[in-house]
């Protein structure tokens, strides 16, 4: 039995630290693990130590080339997904490379937005990121972008009973 704390653990394609910490699992489901972060957790930014204000639900997904952030107010993004490799599991511990992109919904006019294009090119030069990987990267994002604005869950209503436990 899976224990009730994950440690979940975001790099940069190079390998270096991008995100690192803590959240309870709340859930699995046909898409995927819902965890929870609450204000307060301990946690690394882009290798630096750090607390979490706002808390957020984390969904994970089987195998997708994305995980969601969700979030309550105050926080502008309602639902900010990274692009990243698909998760690779050691018992409680997710590991995931974070592909620079992002496709973000903002809270207060519904406005989906692509962000960090420049980033994932430098990077993509820098690091030399395979052509299958941009591919996936890119493909995973057009869908994002579509699946956030259209009412598609898990990005409609389905995040919002996993939100309520953490806030």
């Amino acid at each position: 039995m899976p224990s009730d704390v994950v440690r979940v653990v975001y790099r940069k394609y190079d390998g270096s630290a991008h995100r690192d910490y803590p959240a309870r699992r709340l859930a699995e489901d046909d898409l995927g693990t819902w965890l929870g972060v609450t204000a307060g957790t301990p946690s690394v930014y882009h290798g630096r130590p750090s607390v979490e204000q706002i808390p957020f639900v984390l969904l994970v997904p089987h195998a997708a080339w994305w995980t969601g952030m969700f979030n309550p107010e105050p926080r502008t993004s309602e639902v900010y997904c990274d692009i990243a490799t698909p998760a690779r599991w050691e018992g409680d511990t997710v590991h995931l490379i974070d592909l620079d992109l992002d496709v973000v919904r903002r809270r207060a006019t519904g406005v989906v937005e692509l962000r960090d294009e420049d980033e994932f090119a430098d990077h993509g030069a820098r690091f030399g990121y395979p052509e299958d990987l941009i591919t996936e990267a890119r493909a995973a994002a057009a869908w994002l972008f579509l699946a956030l604005g259209d009412g598609t869950e898990p990005f409609a209503t389905a995040y919002r009973k996993w939100l309520a436990l953490v806030v």
